[in-house]
Parts: C-alpha cells; structure tokens; sequence
C-alpha cells in the first residue's frame, strides 16, 4: 500500500522538513558570505545576495592569517585524529579482549574521566603544560586530543561484536597478540575507525576554548580561535567571518562524505545506536 500511493517512506515527510531547519543556516552562511557589508548590515535582512560580492574573502586573505590558521588546524587535526586511531583501537581492544587485573575498575577509571568538566581540568592542565614549557605551541592545541575516553569505548564496543573464532584460529596458527590485532582486527574494524575519525576530526576541528586559552600567538591560532579575532566588543566583520565560516566548514562537509557509510555502519553494529 506505502509504494502504490508514495514512492518513499512515509517518514520521509516528517525528516524533509526537519533537514531543511537544519540546512538553512548553512544556506544562510554561504549566501551571506557572498554580500557586501551594507546588505549584510540592512534591515530587513536580505536572505539572498543582490550579487556575488567577493569582499569578505578579498579581506579574509590579504588580511588575516587565515592560511596559517587552516594550516595549523590541519596539522593539529591530523595529529588527533591519527593519536586516537592508534592509541584508542589498542586500549579499546585491550579492554575488550585482554585478560588482566582490574581490567574492570580500569574501565569503569576511563569512562568516568567523561564526566569531569572540561572547565574543571583547564587550569590544572595549563599549569602541567607551562611546566613543559609547550604553551603558546601547536603542541599545546593537539597534545588533549591524542586519546578520548569516548575514542576507547567506541572501539571497545566495537570489537567486542567480533567474533572470537577469527583470534583463536590466529592463535593456534601461531600469530601472537599484536599480530592478531595488526592482521586481523584491524582491518575488519575499518567502519570503526572511520567514525572515530570523523568525531575526533569533528571536535578538534572546531576546539575553541582550550586553544584560545593556552595560544596567544596569532599565526599559532587554529581557526576557530582565528575567526574569533573578527567578532569585536564595537564592530564585527560580518563578511570575513561567514567566508572563514564556509573555509572552515567545507573540509568537514567533505570529511563526511566521505565516511558516510562506514560511519553509519559502526553506528548500527557498535551498540551505540538509539
């Protein structure tokens, strides 16, 4: 009966709308960074441009460091993202297939860390990382993004839908436990990884608080903390601040993309769905 009278799911007519609330000010942004500052500043505001007016980006290269920042941001970035792959699948694994004492408290140690407010470590950590004397460093913006707690439960649940046969069957062949982990579970958790990657690209992409905190050289900022220079107490740059909104925004529309699949993947197998 749902095909002979619509050619999709009836759901399909409560989630259109509801995507249209979310995209449209996504619209918003990258129509407004194609106006001038008097359209953008008029009233009634205009939702589409009388023109393409290149302004906000013509200001946002020439000057800004706005380059430097999508650099920095890119390094720091691939830094976490590479640190959790690594560091979170081998905790994650380790937990969910190794046997040792206090795998259990340990666990229970590592996901608790979840709720302590970040707002609550910033101090302690600044002081930790001035001792190391890597504030006002890059170091200082990926060195907290280099395992989650969230990172180690994510591969933990993950693994532990494997099946076990596949490490037996390694281990009677003689492979030992890295081997096995290298070889065998690795690659069958590639949709784990990629979600983990694309939630950790996510959140150090868009990091602003703790790197406005413990960066104040300007061609260290990330962009985040760059795009926040142009929102001042008398006057912001509208123009600039929606083109470094979209430069900011394409690299993980795109990162998405990419790791569509995969990611909804883990997001079906791993537990973690609704």
């Amino acid at each position: 009966m749902r095909r002979r009278f619509l050619p999709f799911s009836p759901w399909h007519l409560l989630l259109m709308p509801l995507a249209l609330i979310f995209v449209l000010p996504l619209v918003q942004m990258v129509l407004t960074s194609f106006m001038s500052e008097r359209e953008i500043n008029r009233f009634p505001p205009k939702f589409i441009p009388s023109g393409v007016h290149l302004d906000g980006y013509k200001a946002l290269f020439t000057e800004s460091h706005i380059l430097q920042w999508f650099g920095n941001t890119v390094l720091v970035s691939a830094i976490s993202v590479a640190s959790h792959l690594i560091l979170c699948s081998a905790a994650g694994y380790g937990f969910a297939r190794l046997r040792f004492a206090g795998r259990g408290v340990a666990f229970v140690a590592v996901l608790a860390t979840v709720m302590i407010p970040i707002q609550l470590l910033m101090i302690p950590t600044y002081l930790m990382f001035a001792r190391l004397g890597i504030v006002d460093t890059l170091a200082a913006a990926f060195v907290p993004w280099l395992a989650s707690a969230f990172g180690i439960f994510l591969m933990r649940q993950f693994f532990l839908t494997l099946p076990g046969e596949l490490e037996e069957a390694a281990r009677i062949d003689g492979a030992s436990v890295w081997r096995t982990f290298v070889s065998i579970v690795l690659p069958l958790a590639r949709p784990a990884l990629a979600t983990l990657a694309v939630f950790t690209l996510l959140s150090s992409w868009n990091d602003l608080l703790w790197p406005l905190v413990a960066i104040s050289d300007d061609r260290r900022f990330t962009l985040q903390v760059g795009l926040a220079t142009f929102q001042g107490m008398r006057r912001t740059e509208w123009s600039q601040l929606m083109a470094g909104n979209v430069v900011a925004t394409v690299p993980l529309i795109v990162a998405f993309l990419v790791a569509q699949k995969r990611f909804i993947a883990t997001m079906t197998f791993s537990g973690l769905k609704g």
